[in-house]
């Protein structure tokens, strides 16, 4: 059978059939099942969990003997009383330590005729007992008679109440009466099977009359003598009386801690946890809970699972920093290419904790394309501090409670995953990353990046309760670390709480070096091939950079490889013995013909178009605008899913170049003659942002003119009607795109030139920038145009 532990499994057994002749015995002790009632049996014995498994599967019915007390603990058939019953199976539950409850419902008593087989489990012939009534007239004075007897018991019991008097009212069946008051007595088991073994409906009503008046007896007795007590002590004694009084019955009754040892483990265990003490008292009284309840009460497995969950926890139990800082520097340069400002920022940390240990941590959030190294510097991070390393995936999360937990009342309840990661990396201050955190959902099951903000807030995460525990737990000494590839969706309240580090995309040169110093070699060891057969040259690998790839990360490029890795791999199995050394010619073999090629001269080759730059969540790109005109009067049309914000700056170029039409050399009434279409290929693709003005304008300029746009050259920036042009964002991603595509000349608002600081110095190197106010200065620049 097929399930996972933590979840319920509920079978239903078939109403219609006859009781099989031969059954799957199951053996219990201390207990005594009768007719039509149901109780839950906690199982840890492999044959009998096999019975039950196979049982479920089958015939979903089982026979239930109660084992005699004096026997020596020898489960076979003649340690069995000789009355059982017969019994369907409801419910299957199987707990964390691999137990299985089992909730059974009783049919019909039997007597076993011997067993039908004895390995791996016990299979017994029955005979089923049909129920008589002898001397039926007397069956309603007894009813009568055991209706006011429980009426009296409800009285005296403080654990019985008043509806149950009425549900015994409802019951006609004299002996599924006798059953019911039988099954809920508190007697003794040799007592119990008694009753269970009378067939006679009288002879047991006469029976149960006399076991119920006994009680009675007791507990009105009991009452007096309590009565008597307490008139004679004073407060704090009779509390210590009942106290010490229930703990006798507990032991009597195998309910306390000298008959279960795992409640006096338990308690050794809380006592020695260095928590505080409101938290201590709470797990105390939870098992104090625990040792009133029977082993077969569902909530007894609920409070269980709780103590497993909060003795199990690292509430003070921390990994020692290793804050040699030299050593911490050396692990993320071998670990990770460039990324300097990320690791200037660790090696930071690691100073600021080794002159102030108490020290709050960061929380840090790296933004950047896919590809880049988020998720494996989270790891490398670990490494350099010496900390356990949990990483959780936020992405496509909606359920508030897998941050916050499950409050204990619902079935299958389990802690947040923040505490299941503590719990698993069994240290109180691992590195735990939040990974994807712009993908996180909402709906209306709660809002997950709500819940993060008390997890992330270092000023409220010292006092974290997760629901599940209820008890507040200290993750100030956890270091978070979220990765994202936009900042867009993450909520505003939550970015707050983060220092976020921008990861930019890598060049070519950093490209090449990841992939000698990291990617060929786990792509060989990956196929299996020793370094010694097979060598990838440096020329190989810039050509699938440039031809093969075109991205902000190294994924695909590490696909590349594994796919010339594969194609070396099927050379070798077949046979060949000579080394191989793949060069850039051998690539199309692999690889088939290259997929990208530097378009930029190919497409700026005519008047009318221009290449721009674009930011892109996956880490910039390149987009060409074309311009065309023809006979029409004066409209203009534009395509290539443009949104509002395009559409208008296309309006303003629009405007700006019929305003300065002399200026341009363009006759006044060329406009009234043609219609004119701007376009953005790539249509399928949505496009929107003001930083596409500059483009557009150059473009229907050199249209309108009958220039070319320089070859090599790309721009951004926003204009205004006056021809100012205006400042724009993503200035790393759209560099680092341009040199990817050969752009050799990028044309930018005056005002980006800072934000060149955060491009790589590689990559600056590879282009000549030119910084504008003006729409003037870049029309000079790009057409060699005077104004």
């Amino acid at each position: 059978m097929s399930q996972s532990k933590n979840s319920p499994e509920t079978i239903i057994a078939d109403d219609a059939g006859d009781t099989p002749d031969t059954l799957p015995l199951l053996l219990i002790e201390n207990v005594v099942l009768f007719p039509m009632a149901a109780m839950p049996i906690r199982l840890t014995d492999a044959g009998e969990k096999q019975l039950i498994d196979e049982a479920a599967l089958g015939i979903k019915m089982v026979a239930v003997l109660t084992l005699r007390q004096d026997d020596e603990k020898s489960k076979n058939l003649d340690a069995a009383y000789d009355v059982g019953v017969t019994a369907r199976i409801l419910q299957l539950q199987r707990l964390p330590d691999d137990s299985l409850v089992v909730l059974l419902q009783a049919l019909q008593r039997f007597r076993p005729l011997g067993l039908a087989q004895s390995d791996p489990y016990l299979k017994v012939r029955v005979e089923i007992l049909d129920e008589q009534a002898t001397e039926p007239d007397k069956l309603a004075p007894l009813v009568t008679t055991i209706r006011q007897q429980m009426v009296r018991f409800a009285e005296l019991s403080p654990n019985m109440p008043d509806e149950a008097v009425q549900v015994l009212d409802s019951i006609e069946d004299p002996g599924r009466l006798a059953d019911i008051v039988a099954a809920n007595l508190n007697i003794a088991v040799e007592e119990k099977q008694k009753l269970l073994a009378v067939t006679d409906m009288r002879e047991r009503l006469e029976r149960l009359v006399y076991v119920v008046g006994n009680e009675l007896q007791v507990m009105e007795t009991s009452h007096k003598i309590q009565a008597e007590v307490k008139s004679s002590i004073d407060e704090s004694q009779r509390e210590f009386y009942l106290r010490q009084q229930l703990k006798a019955i507990q032991d009597e009754l195998g309910m306390g801690e000298k008959g279960r040892p795992e409640i006096a483990e338990y308690r050794q265990r809380i006592e020695a946890l260095d928590i505080n003490d409101e938290v201590r008292k709470e797990a105390l009284r939870e098992l104090d809970r625990l040792s009133q309840m029977n082993e077969a009460s569902a909530e007894y497995h609920v409070i269980l699972t709780y103590l497993d969950w909060f003795v199990e926890l690292p509430w003070n139990d921390s990994t020692a920093d290793q804050l040699d800082i030299a050593r911490a520097e050396e692990i993320l340069n071998e670990d990770h290419h460039g990324l300097d400002k990320v690791k200037k920022r660790i090696l930071e940390y690691l100073a600021v904790r080794k002159l102030q240990p108490n020290a709050p941590g960061p929380i840090l959030c790296f933004v950047g394309p896919p590809g880049v190294g988020k998720t494996s510097l989270g790891q490398s991070i670990s490494r350099a501090l010496g900390r356990k390393f949990v990483r959780m995936s936020l992405g496509g999360l909606h359920d508030e409670a897998e941050i916050r937990g499950h409050r204990r009342t619902y079935v299958g309840a389990m802690p947040g995953r923040v505490v299941q990661g503590i719990r698993k990396a069994g240290s109180n201050n691992p590195v735990f990353m939040l990974d994807e955190m712009d993908k996180v959902g909402a709906d209306f099951r709660g809002d997950p990046s709500s819940a993060l903000l008390e997890v992330l807030d270092p000023a409220q995460n010292d006092t974290f309760t997760d629901n599940y525990l209820n008890v507040p737990f200290d993750l100030s000494r956890v270091m978070f670390i979220g990765t994202a590839n936009i900042l867009d969706t993450i909520p505003w309240a939550l970015r707050d709480r983060m220092e976020i580090i921008d990861i930019p995309g890598y060049i070519q040169e950093e490209k090449a070096h990841i992939a000698q110093k990291y990617l060929v070699p786990r792509q060989l060891e990956a196929n299996g091939i020793s370094r010694k057969k097979v060598t990838i040259t440096v020329g190989a690998i810039r050509r699938i950079i440039d031809s093969y790839t075109r991205e902000a990360g190294v994924r695909n490029l590490e696909r590349e490889i594994g796919a010339v890795c594969r194609g070396c791999a099927t050379a070798i199995a077949k046979g060949r013995r000579k080394p191989m050394k793949i060069e850039a010619k051998d690539l199309e073999q692999y690889l088939g013909p290259e997929r990208f090629y530097h378009e930029v001269v190919d497409r700026t080759g005519r008047p009318g178009v221009a290449t721009g730059l674009a930011w892109t969540p996956t880490g910039g790109d390149i987009l060409f605008v074309e311009a065309t005109r023809m006979p029409g009067k004066g409209g203009l049309t534009l395509t290539g899913q443009m949104g509002d914000v395009m559409k208008e700056s296309a309006q303003a170029v629009l405007s700006y170049v019929r305003a300065n039409a002399n200026a341009l050399g363009i006759p006044p009434d060329e406009f009234s003659k043609f219609d004119i279409h701007i376009h953005v290929p790539a249509g399928a693709v949505p496009k929107d942002g003001p930083s596409a003005g500059v483009t557009m304008l150059t473009a229907l300029t050199s249209l309108l003119t009958g220039k070319k746009v320089k070859r090599n050259l790309a721009m951004s920036g926003e204009i205004t009607l006056r021809g100012l042009v205006l400042p724009v964002g993503g200035i790393k991603e759209k560099v680092l795109a341009a040199v990817r595509a050969g752009v050799k000349v990028i044309i930018l608002p005056a005002h980006c030139e800072k934000d060149l600081v955060d491009v790589p110095e590689k990559a600056r190197k590879k282009v000549a920038f030119h910084f504008v106010n003006e729409m003037r200065e870049v029309l000079a620049i790009a057409l060699n145009l005077k104004l």
